[in-house]
């Protein structure tokens, strides 16, 4: 493979990134992190950023506010990874990596890009409805603005991420597995895909310097993780030896109570919508200008939705 590439990762104390850190790390790459000036009195992410220092990466400082000092940090690596937060519910940045694109540019030393992308594939949802589109439509603008740079690039789109969905049984505002009951959206029969965030983050990483994913999309397609709603309930109920009392609620209903909710919930229950109502992640063929990563990494043991729910037992 020859010598690994220096990485620079942005949003590392993040919800995924701080878990892209400890997979450089542990996969050997020399290890840069933005830290952002104005970070305050927020002392958790200074433990944080100070625990990856004792690991052995490096801090160094920068802002999206501060053109120069992303161009100096973007200098120091060979590839750049970002994780701002895409999720209404947290706090929605993706368009801040304009500032980024531009940085890049002008440093001219990049091999390689992986904007905040992680989830649905933007370009598989051009229809969308309002509000949830704003995610790939925003994610949209940011590849158009990387690809008429020249940058070069791989986008990763790993699904449905476990902590999320499997959690809650894929019921939206919940993140922990009942024992008594669960709502089925629809049928429940919708195939989905749901990945184990370290799992994205180390498939994520072996991208970096594989030419067979240069300027491709990369999608995380653990064959024993394309499973439906009610699929990933009967896992629990396996587990625990009981079985959950079932009620459903139909598309419409679905889109009724989505109205009443606040913009963020919205965002966030337009992509439940699409995905367990239309099985958007799994109901396309992988194209010849793309990469699925369990083929590409066979060694890589990805956690299959099973041992994922045995945690919380």
């Amino acid at each position: 493979m020859g010598v690994k590439s220096k990485v620079l990762i942005i949003g590392g104390t993040g919800y995924l990134g701080k878990r892209l850190v400890k997979a450089s790390l542990e996969q050997g790459h020399e290890t840069y992190v933005l830290k952002r000036r104005e970070i305050g009195v927020d002392i958790e992410k200074i433990q944080m950023l100070l625990s990856f220092k004792k690991q052995g990466a490096r801090l160094v400082t920068g802002s999206f506010d501060d053109h120069r000092s992303l161009v100096e940090a973007v200098k120091q690596v060979d590839v750049v990874i970002c994780a701002v937060s895409g999720v209404h519910i947290r706090s929605h940045q993706i368009l801040l990596q304009l500032k980024l694109v531009d940085a890049i540019k002008e440093a001219g030393n990049i091999k390689r890009f992986l904007p905040s992308e992680f989830g649905t594939d933007p370009a598989t949802m051009a229809d969308a409805i309002e509000p949830g589109r704003v995610t790939f439509d925003d994610k949209m603008v940011v590849r158009k603005a990387i690809e008429d740079a020249g940058i070069p690039f791989t986008y990763v789109s790993a699904n449905c991420f476990a902590g999320y969905m499997v959690g809650g049984l894929c019921q939206p505002g919940h993140i922990l597995p009942s024992w008594e009951s669960v709502v089925l959206l629809g049928d429940g029969n919708q195939k989905s895909i749901f990945v184990d965030e370290d799992d994205i983050a180390a498939y994520t990483i072996r991208t970096i310097d594989d030419p067979r994913t240069l300027n491709k999309t990369v999608y995380l397609r653990p064959p024993a993780n394309i499973l439906s709603q009610r699929e990933v309930v009967e896992l629990w109920e396996k587990l625990i030896g009981k079985k959950l009392k079932k009620s459903s609620i139909s598309e419409q209903e679905f889109l009724n109570i989505m109205k009443g909710q606040d913009y963020a919930e919205q965002v966030g229950l337009t992509h439940y919508y699409h995905v367990f109502y239309h099985g958007c992640l799994a109901n396309f063929e992988i194209g010849d200008d793309a990469k699925e990563a369990t083929l590409l990494y066979p060694d890589i043991k990805y956690t299959k939705v099973e041992d994922y729910l045995k945690q919380y037992l």
